[in-house]
Order: C-alpha cells, then sequence, then structure tokens
C-alpha cells in the first residue's frame, strides 16, 4: 500500500519573547537551533538556560540535515496520513517533527533528511523535513 504525501493543515503558531527568533528565521527559510555560550552543546527544545551547565544560550543557524532515529506513519488520526519522526540532526540533538513530501510508506529508520518549511494556518512557515 502506498500513502502518498498530501499537506494537511497546521494550526497557528504560538510566537512569544523567548520564540520570536525562532519563528522569525524559520520566516527567512533558515532553520535555528539554541547552543550554550559556556559548553558549546547544543540542544533542543529550544531554551534560555542550557540542560548541561546552565549556562546562558544563543540562537545558531542549524544546518538542517540529519536521519530519521524513529517514525510512524499515521493514518487514522484523521482524513489526511501524516509521519510523525524523531530526527538526530547533525548537530547531534534529537527534535520530534513530521516527515513531508514524500511516499509514506518509503521512510525508513536512518534515511536522511533535510528541512523544508510548510505554511501554518496563519502563513508562519514551520519547520518540517523531507527526504535528502
Amino acid at each position: 500500500m502506498t500513502t502518498p504525501y498530501q499537506d494537511r493543515p497546521l494550526g497557528a503558531v504560538v510566537v512569544d519573547a523567548a520564540t520570536e527568533a525562532y519563528w522569525a528565521a524559520a520566516r527567512d527559510g533558515v532553520f535555528k537551533l539554541r547552543r550554550c555560550t559556556a559548553c558549546h552543546k547544543p540542544h533542543w527544545y529550544p531554551r534560555p538556560v542550557c540542560p548541561f551547565c546552565t549556562g546562558d544560550t544563543e540562537w545558531v543557524d542549524a544546518k538542517g540535515t540529519g536521519e530519521i532515529y524513529s517514525v510512524s506513519v499515521t493514518r487514522r488520526a484523521g482524513p489526511i496520513a501524516y509521519a510523525l519522526a524523531l530526527v538526530k540532526l547533525d548537530e547531534g540533538v534529537t527534535m520530534m517533527t513530521n516527515i513531508v513530501d514524500c511516499d509514506l510508506d518509503t521512510l525508513r529508520i536512518g534515511q536522511r533528511v533535510k528541512v523544508c518549511f510548510k505554511p501554518a494556518d496563519d502563513g508562519q512557515p514551520v519547520p518540517m523535513f523531507t527526504p535528502a
């Protein structure tokens, strides 16, 4: 059974002072992570305090590439099937995301992916991933 990708509606994103830089970068087609200014380790999810050493953090551009660590295709949650995945970014952090623009039945653990941006209902681009 082949499950072709079809765009599904994405709710409006919540933008606040802590995430505004992230969403502004996404509007410019740039994917960002937080990195500690003391120990220099990147982390996900974005937060102002380093989870490793409690140092301050800063936004940095990410490569936007990685590989699928785990993936699940959801067919019964609504009228449109979608793939929910954990992606291990080349920077070393793992994030939950959607895999889009592909035949969902061809997705595999270890498959290389790259960031792409899909518009939410409010037009805000949301970083997701597609096979590289």
